[in-house]
């Protein structure tokens, strides 16, 4: 079983799940607003975002300006990389932008933590978490923040695509055949190739070949994430 807060995003039945979720999750990792962008490119035509966050009222027209955007450092490390960024003032401050970070440092957008994951067929997921207080000094404290935040936005990507998007966007179900779905379910359960072997009364070398196959399929590069695709996409519960 997942653990709670990436369990939650992933089953997510619609959008204002989906937005409960990842505001508490972001809430229990000690930030106050947080935003979760999925974007598409659609080449000359541009590239469209669609946001679930808890920005403040009074702060929405500034967070949703494509101008602000062009200027902000946080948003244009975020086009480029997949590198976490972890920014405060002198984020902006080195860049000339102090000005930029005093208009949004007034709704608490003080300091926080950014990243992206850049997905195939022209699609983005951008997960920002931030708050007034200072990040946590200690180093080792501050790498759990991000790692945490790191897994919980791969399963939240995999909701936002799944919600978020619509049909014509969808990616196909694959076609996985039963004894394929039967050594995905065992491995859901932690099960070894040999353990799923002996449970399908299969030898591992032909429990491996269904695992190797449904990745293969999935379009995954390890058992996990191929499990994790899975239950987003239905094929197993």
């Amino acid at each position: 079983m997942l653990p709670g807060g990436f369990s939650e995003v992933l089953q997510a039945k619609d959008r204002e799940a989906f937005r409960e979720a990842v505001v508490r999750f972001a809430q229990q990792l000690g930030f106050d607003t947080v935003a979760a962008i999925t974007v598409v490119d659609h080449g000359v035509s541009g590239s469209e975002f669609i946001s679930v966050d808890n920005t403040p009222e009074a702060y929405t027209n500034a967070f949703s300006d494509s101008g602000v955007g062009r200027r902000d450092p946080v948003m244009q490390h975020l086009r480029r990389q997949s590198v976490p960024i972890v920014w405060n003032r002198q984020t902006y401050l080195d860049r000339g932008l102090g000005d930029l970070w005093e208009q949004q440092a007034a709704f608490g957008y003080s300091t926080g933590i950014a990243m992206a994951l850049h997905l195939p067929e022209g699609k983005h997921f951008v997960l920002g978490v931030d708050r007034e207080r200072p990040l946590p000094a200690d180093t080792l404290e501050l790498q759990r923040l991000v790692a945490d935040l790191q897994l919980f936005a791969v399963h939240a990507q995999e909701a936002a695509l799944r919600l978020l998007l619509p049909a014509p966007m969808q990616p196909e179900k694959p076609s996985l055949t039963p004894r394929e779905l039967e050594a995905l379910r065992w491995t859901m359960e932690g099960k070894t190739a040999w353990e799923v072997g002996t449970i399908l009364g299969i030898s591992e070398r032909t429990a491996v070949l269904h695992i190797n196959n449904a990745m293969h399929k999935l379009g995954c590069v390890n058992k996990h994430a191929a499990v994790l695709k899975a239950l987003r996409l239905g094929l197993i519960h």
